[in-house]
Protein backbone atom coordinates (compact mmCIF):
# COMPACT_ATOMS: atom_id res chain seq x y z
CA UNK A 1 0.00 0.00 0.00
CA UNK A 2 1.28 3.46 -0.94
CA UNK A 3 0.53 6.61 1.02
CA UNK A 4 0.37 10.04 -0.61
CA UNK A 5 -0.71 13.02 1.41
CA UNK A 6 -3.81 12.18 3.43
CA UNK A 7 -4.60 9.07 1.40
CA UNK A 8 -3.69 5.43 1.71
CA UNK A 9 -3.78 4.20 -1.90
CA UNK A 10 -4.72 0.75 -3.16
CA UNK A 11 -4.84 -0.79 -6.64
CA UNK A 12 -8.06 -2.77 -7.20
CA UNK A 13 -8.67 -5.04 -10.20
CA UNK A 14 -12.42 -5.31 -10.84
CA UNK A 15 -12.48 -7.59 -13.92
CA UNK A 16 -10.56 -9.23 -16.70
CA UNK A 17 -11.66 -8.66 -20.29
CA UNK A 18 -10.45 -8.50 -23.89
CA UNK A 19 -10.73 -6.01 -26.74
CA UNK A 20 -9.68 -6.14 -30.39
CA UNK A 21 -5.97 -5.40 -30.70
CA UNK A 22 -6.40 -3.45 -33.91
CA UNK A 23 -8.93 -1.16 -32.25
CA UNK A 24 -6.63 -0.66 -29.27
CA UNK A 25 -3.63 0.39 -31.37
CA UNK A 26 -5.13 2.12 -34.39
CA UNK A 27 -2.72 2.50 -37.31
CA UNK A 28 0.08 0.52 -35.64
CA UNK A 29 0.51 -2.82 -37.50
CA UNK A 30 -0.18 -6.06 -35.66
CA UNK A 31 3.34 -7.22 -36.46
CA UNK A 32 4.52 -4.46 -34.09
CA UNK A 33 1.87 -4.29 -31.37
CA UNK A 34 1.59 -8.08 -31.20
CA UNK A 35 5.12 -8.45 -29.84
CA UNK A 36 4.17 -7.10 -26.43
CA UNK A 37 0.40 -7.56 -26.63
CA UNK A 38 -0.30 -11.10 -27.89
CA UNK A 39 -3.80 -11.69 -29.25
CA UNK A 40 -6.10 -14.69 -29.19
CA UNK A 41 -7.76 -16.39 -32.17
CA UNK A 42 -10.31 -13.56 -32.30
CA UNK A 43 -7.56 -10.90 -32.41
CA UNK A 44 -8.36 -9.79 -28.86
CA UNK A 45 -5.71 -8.77 -26.32
CA UNK A 46 -5.95 -9.46 -22.61
CA UNK A 47 -6.79 -6.48 -20.40
CA UNK A 48 -8.10 -5.69 -16.93
CA UNK A 49 -10.19 -2.96 -15.38
CA UNK A 50 -8.12 -1.48 -12.56
CA UNK A 51 -9.38 1.12 -10.10
CA UNK A 52 -7.66 3.25 -7.50
CA UNK A 53 -9.02 3.24 -3.96
CA UNK A 54 -8.10 6.30 -1.87
CA UNK A 55 -8.68 6.04 1.87
CA UNK A 56 -8.46 8.94 4.29
CA UNK A 57 -9.79 9.43 7.79
CA UNK A 58 -13.12 10.71 6.47
CA UNK A 59 -13.48 9.38 2.91
CA UNK A 60 -13.11 6.24 0.84
CA UNK A 61 -12.90 7.20 -2.82
CA UNK A 62 -13.00 4.80 -5.75
CA UNK A 63 -11.76 6.01 -9.14
CA UNK A 64 -13.64 4.10 -11.89
CA UNK A 65 -15.58 0.88 -11.32
CA UNK A 66 -14.79 -1.30 -14.36
CA UNK A 67 -17.11 -3.51 -16.38
CA UNK A 68 -19.40 -4.58 -13.56
CA UNK A 69 -21.47 -7.77 -13.51
CA UNK A 70 -24.68 -6.88 -15.37
CA UNK A 71 -23.64 -8.55 -18.64
CA UNK A 72 -25.57 -11.22 -20.51
CA UNK A 73 -23.76 -14.31 -21.75
CA UNK A 74 -23.47 -13.08 -25.36
CA UNK A 75 -21.80 -9.82 -24.34
CA UNK A 76 -19.53 -11.59 -21.86
CA UNK A 77 -18.30 -13.78 -24.70
CA UNK A 78 -17.80 -10.88 -27.11
CA UNK A 79 -15.67 -8.91 -24.63
CA UNK A 80 -14.22 -11.89 -22.79
CA UNK A 81 -15.45 -10.45 -19.49
CA UNK A 82 -14.54 -12.45 -16.41
CA UNK A 83 -15.69 -11.28 -12.98
CA UNK A 84 -15.69 -14.69 -11.32
CA UNK A 85 -12.26 -14.43 -9.70
CA UNK A 86 -11.69 -10.66 -9.78
CA UNK A 87 -14.49 -8.19 -9.13
CA UNK A 88 -15.30 -5.11 -7.09
CA UNK A 89 -16.46 -6.99 -4.00
CA UNK A 90 -13.42 -9.24 -3.87
CA UNK A 91 -11.06 -6.38 -4.72
CA UNK A 92 -12.32 -4.25 -1.84
CA UNK A 93 -12.55 -7.19 0.56
CA UNK A 94 -8.86 -7.92 -0.06
CA UNK A 95 -8.03 -4.68 1.78
CA UNK A 96 -10.74 -4.93 4.41
CA UNK A 97 -13.42 -2.77 2.79
CA UNK A 98 -16.87 -3.25 1.26
CA UNK A 99 -19.02 -1.41 -1.28
CA UNK A 100 -20.98 0.16 1.58
CA UNK A 101 -17.81 1.90 2.80
CA UNK A 102 -17.30 3.93 -0.38
CA UNK A 103 -18.17 7.61 0.05
CA UNK A 104 -17.27 8.84 -3.45
CA UNK A 105 -16.98 7.33 -6.93
CA UNK A 106 -15.01 9.40 -9.44
CA UNK A 107 -16.02 8.46 -13.00
CA UNK A 108 -13.20 9.41 -15.35
CA UNK A 109 -15.73 9.02 -18.18
CA UNK A 110 -18.89 7.04 -18.83
CA UNK A 111 -17.68 4.29 -21.16
CA UNK A 112 -19.00 0.94 -19.98
CA UNK A 113 -15.59 -0.50 -19.04
CA UNK A 114 -15.05 2.38 -16.61
CA UNK A 115 -18.48 2.72 -14.99
CA UNK A 116 -20.18 -0.64 -15.53
CA UNK A 117 -19.63 -1.36 -11.85
CA UNK A 118 -21.51 1.79 -10.81
CA UNK A 119 -24.66 -0.31 -10.67
CA UNK A 120 -25.57 -3.97 -10.29
CA UNK A 121 -28.53 -6.31 -10.69
CA UNK A 122 -30.23 -7.51 -7.56
CA UNK A 123 -33.59 -9.26 -7.47
CA UNK A 124 -34.14 -8.45 -11.13
CA UNK A 125 -33.62 -4.72 -10.57
CA UNK A 126 -30.66 -2.44 -11.27
CA UNK A 127 -29.50 -0.73 -8.10
CA UNK A 128 -26.49 1.40 -7.09
CA UNK A 129 -23.45 -0.70 -6.21
CA UNK A 130 -22.26 1.92 -3.72
CA UNK A 131 -25.40 2.95 -1.88
CA UNK A 132 -23.67 5.52 0.36
CA UNK A 133 -21.60 7.23 -2.34
CA UNK A 134 -21.76 10.35 -4.44
CA UNK A 135 -20.86 9.68 -8.09
CA UNK A 136 -18.84 12.45 -9.77
CA UNK A 137 -19.11 12.96 -13.57
CA UNK A 138 -17.95 15.82 -15.81
CA UNK A 139 -20.61 17.87 -17.54
CA UNK A 140 -19.06 17.45 -20.98
CA UNK A 141 -18.94 13.67 -20.75
CA UNK A 142 -22.42 13.54 -19.24
CA UNK A 143 -23.81 15.44 -22.22
CA UNK A 144 -22.01 13.18 -24.69
CA UNK A 145 -23.07 9.98 -22.94
CA UNK A 146 -26.72 11.00 -23.16
CA UNK A 147 -26.44 12.09 -26.80
CA UNK A 148 -23.55 10.10 -28.31
CA UNK A 149 -22.42 10.06 -31.90
CA UNK A 150 -22.90 6.96 -34.03
CA UNK A 151 -19.18 6.28 -33.62
CA UNK A 152 -19.28 5.89 -29.86
CA UNK A 153 -22.91 5.07 -29.06
CA UNK A 154 -21.94 1.47 -28.27
CA UNK A 155 -19.57 2.63 -25.54
CA UNK A 156 -22.28 4.18 -23.36
CA UNK A 157 -24.94 2.20 -21.48
CA UNK A 158 -27.64 4.14 -19.67
CA UNK A 159 -28.13 1.34 -17.13
CA UNK A 160 -24.76 2.35 -15.67
CA UNK A 161 -26.12 5.69 -14.44
CA UNK A 162 -29.91 6.01 -14.85
CA UNK A 163 -30.74 4.75 -11.35
CA UNK A 164 -28.05 7.05 -9.92
CA UNK A 165 -29.70 10.05 -11.55
CA UNK A 166 -33.12 8.95 -10.31
CA UNK A 167 -31.80 8.71 -6.75
CA UNK A 168 -29.97 12.07 -6.83
CA UNK A 169 -26.61 10.36 -6.37
CA UNK A 170 -24.91 12.01 -9.37
CA UNK A 171 -22.80 15.13 -9.07
CA UNK A 172 -22.27 16.81 -12.46
CA UNK A 173 -19.15 18.99 -12.38
CA UNK A 174 -17.11 21.10 -14.76
CA UNK A 175 -14.00 19.14 -13.79
CA UNK A 176 -11.74 22.18 -13.83
CA UNK A 177 -11.97 22.90 -10.12
CA UNK A 178 -10.95 20.83 -7.13
CA UNK A 179 -14.05 19.18 -5.66
CA UNK A 180 -12.45 16.65 -3.28
CA UNK A 181 -9.74 17.80 -0.88
CA UNK A 182 -6.28 16.53 -1.67
CA UNK A 183 -7.03 15.61 -5.29
CA UNK A 184 -6.45 17.81 -8.31
CA UNK A 185 -7.87 17.14 -11.76
CA UNK A 186 -7.01 17.52 -15.40
CA UNK A 187 -9.31 17.20 -18.41
CA UNK A 188 -8.41 15.72 -21.79
CA UNK A 189 -10.57 15.58 -24.90
CA UNK A 190 -8.81 13.30 -27.38
CA UNK A 191 -10.34 10.00 -26.31
CA UNK A 192 -13.72 11.42 -25.35
CA UNK A 193 -15.21 14.71 -24.19
CA UNK A 194 -13.99 15.97 -20.81
CA UNK A 195 -12.20 12.83 -19.66
CA UNK A 196 -11.29 13.43 -16.00
CA UNK A 197 -7.80 12.54 -14.74
CA UNK A 198 -7.39 12.60 -10.93
CA UNK A 199 -3.94 13.66 -9.69
CA UNK A 200 -2.92 12.74 -6.14
CA UNK A 201 0.26 14.32 -4.80
CA UNK A 202 2.31 15.42 -1.82
CA UNK A 203 5.87 16.72 -1.46
CA UNK A 204 7.34 13.31 -2.36
CA UNK A 205 5.09 11.63 -4.96
CA UNK A 206 2.45 12.36 -7.59
CA UNK A 207 0.16 9.80 -9.22
CA UNK A 208 -1.57 10.63 -12.49
CA UNK A 209 -4.58 8.44 -13.35
CA UNK A 210 -4.01 7.69 -17.04
CA UNK A 211 -7.49 6.32 -17.80
CA UNK A 212 -7.97 5.89 -21.56
CA UNK A 213 -5.37 8.41 -22.59
CA UNK A 214 -2.80 5.85 -21.39
CA UNK A 215 -4.73 2.57 -21.00
CA UNK A 216 -1.68 0.28 -21.42
CA UNK A 217 2.06 0.73 -21.11
CA UNK A 218 2.22 0.41 -24.92
CA UNK A 219 0.28 3.68 -25.20
CA UNK A 220 3.17 5.61 -23.72
CA UNK A 221 4.39 5.66 -27.33
CA UNK A 222 2.79 8.81 -28.73
CA UNK A 223 1.60 7.43 -32.13
CA UNK A 224 -0.07 4.42 -30.48
CA UNK A 225 -3.64 5.71 -30.34
CA UNK A 226 -6.88 3.80 -30.03
CA UNK A 227 -9.38 3.70 -32.89
CA UNK A 228 -12.01 4.47 -30.25
CA UNK A 229 -10.65 8.01 -29.79
CA UNK A 230 -12.95 10.77 -31.02
CA UNK A 231 -10.15 13.28 -31.68
CA UNK A 232 -6.86 11.44 -32.33
CA UNK A 233 -4.91 14.63 -33.15
CA UNK A 234 -5.91 16.00 -29.76
CA UNK A 235 -4.80 12.74 -28.19
CA UNK A 236 -1.34 13.20 -29.72
CA UNK A 237 -1.06 16.75 -28.41
CA UNK A 238 -2.33 15.80 -24.94
CA UNK A 239 0.03 12.83 -24.68
CA UNK A 240 3.04 14.93 -25.75
CA UNK A 241 2.24 17.61 -23.19
CA UNK A 242 1.52 15.24 -20.33
CA UNK A 243 4.43 12.88 -20.97
CA UNK A 244 6.85 15.80 -20.84
CA UNK A 245 5.32 17.02 -17.58
CA UNK A 246 5.26 13.56 -15.99
CA UNK A 247 8.86 12.90 -17.00
CA UNK A 248 10.17 16.30 -15.87
CA UNK A 249 8.35 16.18 -12.55
CA UNK A 250 8.89 12.43 -11.97
CA UNK A 251 5.21 11.57 -11.69
CA UNK A 252 3.86 8.03 -11.41
CA UNK A 253 1.56 7.05 -14.29
CA UNK A 254 -1.26 4.69 -13.27
CA UNK A 255 -2.73 2.26 -15.84
CA UNK A 256 -6.40 1.29 -15.78
CA UNK A 257 -6.18 -1.53 -18.31
CA UNK A 258 -2.67 -3.00 -18.37
CA UNK A 259 -2.85 -6.64 -17.20
CA UNK A 260 0.72 -6.70 -15.87
CA UNK A 261 1.73 -3.19 -14.78
CA UNK A 262 -0.11 -1.13 -12.17
CA UNK A 263 1.94 2.01 -12.65
CA UNK A 264 5.37 3.29 -13.67
CA UNK A 265 7.73 6.21 -13.85
CA UNK A 266 9.04 7.40 -17.22
CA UNK A 267 12.35 7.75 -18.99
CA UNK A 268 13.16 9.67 -22.18
CA UNK A 269 15.38 8.15 -24.85
CA UNK A 270 15.90 10.27 -27.96
CA UNK A 271 12.40 11.12 -29.21
CA UNK A 272 10.66 8.43 -27.20
CA UNK A 273 9.22 8.07 -23.71
CA UNK A 274 9.36 4.60 -22.18
CA UNK A 275 8.71 2.75 -18.94
CA UNK A 276 11.50 3.57 -16.52
CA UNK A 277 10.54 1.77 -13.34
CA UNK A 278 7.44 -0.29 -12.64
CA UNK A 279 5.65 0.86 -9.51
CA UNK A 280 3.52 -1.38 -7.30
CA UNK A 281 0.80 0.66 -5.62
CA UNK A 282 -0.37 -2.27 -3.51
CA UNK A 283 0.17 -6.04 -3.47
Amino acid sequence: MMKIGRYDIYSVITSKFSLDGGAMFGIVPKSIWGKNNPSDELNRIEMVTRSLLLVSRTRKILIDTGNGTKWDEKSRNIYGINTDTQNIDLGLKKYGFSTNDITDVICTHLHFDHVGGNTKKEGGKIIPTFKNAKYWVTRGNWKLANNPSKKDSGSFMIQDWKVLEENAMLRIINGKQQFIDGIEFRLTNGHTNDLLHPIISDTSNTIFFGSDLFPLTSHISIPWIMSYDLNPLKTIHEKEELLMKMYNEEWILFFGHDPLVQACTLKHEGKHYKVNKKVIISE
